[in-house]
């Protein structure tokens, strides 16, 4: 990560929160929080200033700064990555956050933007690409790869060697077993056992965890 260039902190929810909470324990300066709703009653974001516009970003240099996309992920939802590919063709680019508490092997590989939150952990040979989200205590085991976009939720499990492709998503406790493919879009429920590979936009239910139903 970078330790040089202030940040600009995109959101005021609650995924917003957390990273503010890593960043601000990291020493990092966050100049402001860009979010059209009132956050005055988040501490976390006391004595920072308040911008209510996207476009407010631009009165900081693209090579001055670097942006923290603080919007949360949910099935289907394109406006985290709306929001980077705006900025990303101005210039911008997305800092890659890692809490201080979360363990990634010196042999795996995290793509810029990635945002690998409290107590995660990933293991040797995997990668993590861009603008991805590892939540709260999940597990990427080894040789696994996440593609751009996907969120793994809290205390999700991953095992080894599954390749998931572009804006998956992963609800929290959800278990992966080894070497599945993950096509595009598909979802994981919250406390799915997933056993098969999941084409295109498929989704697995938690409890139903054989049955796969295309959107």
């Amino acid at each position: 990560m970078s330790r040089q260039k202030p940040l600009i902190l995109i959101g005021g929810g609650g995924h917003a929160c957390v990273l503010a909470d890593i960043l601000l324990g990291q020493g990092r300066e966050i100049l402001a929080v860009i979010c059209p709703n009132e956050i005055s009653a988040r501490g976390i974001f006391a004595g920072i200033p308040h911008l209510t516009r996207d476009e407010d970003i631009l009165q900081f240099a693209a090579d001055s700064v670097l942006l923290v996309n603080g919007i949360g992920m949910l099935p289907h939802s394109t406006l985290r990555r709306r929001i980077n590919l705006k900025f990303l063709e101005k210039g911008y680019c997305f800092e890659t956050v890692i809490a201080s508490d979360a363990k990634v092997s010196s042999f795996a590989e995290v793509k810029s933007g990635a945002q690998i939150l409290n107590g995660a952990r990933v293991h040797t040979g995997a990668v993590i690409a861009e603008h991805t989200i590892i939540n709260t205590c999940a597990l990427i085991e080894h040789d696994c790869h996440i593609g751009a976009y996907t969120h793994v939720a809290p205390k999700a499990t991953v095992c080894g060697e599954v390749r998931m492709a572009e804006d998956v998503y992963i609800g929290a406790n959800a278990t992966l077993i080894q070497g599945l493919m993950l096509g595009p879009k598909s979802i994981v429920g919250a406390g799915a056992i997933l056993t098969q590979s999941l084409n295109e936009g498929e989704i697995c239910f938690p409890a139903r965890s054989l049955i796969k139903e295309k959107i």
